[in-house]
């Protein structure tokens, strides 16, 4: 679980808008609110880089393996 305040680390400007909302895993608002990672059966993919991201990053990598 994440709050409004952590903080993650974006590169791109850019986004992806999913025909298929089923596929939102999560969102992020910043000055815009914006889809920020998918979920596709096991298939994960996130707008933000984890590795990147200090110990939030770290967390939401041990949060994943625990799905496993």
């Amino acid at each position: 679980l994440v709050s409004g305040a952590d903080q993650f680390y974006f590169v791109h400007s850019y986004f992806v808008e999913p025909e298929d909302a089923s596929l939102v895993l999560f969102e992020t608002d910043y000055e815009q609110r914006f889809v920020s990672g998918i979920r596709s059966g096991n298939c994960y993919a996130t707008q933000f880089h984890p590795e990147k991201s200090q110990a939030k990053g770290l967390q939401v990598y041990g949060n994943f393996l625990k799905t496993l």
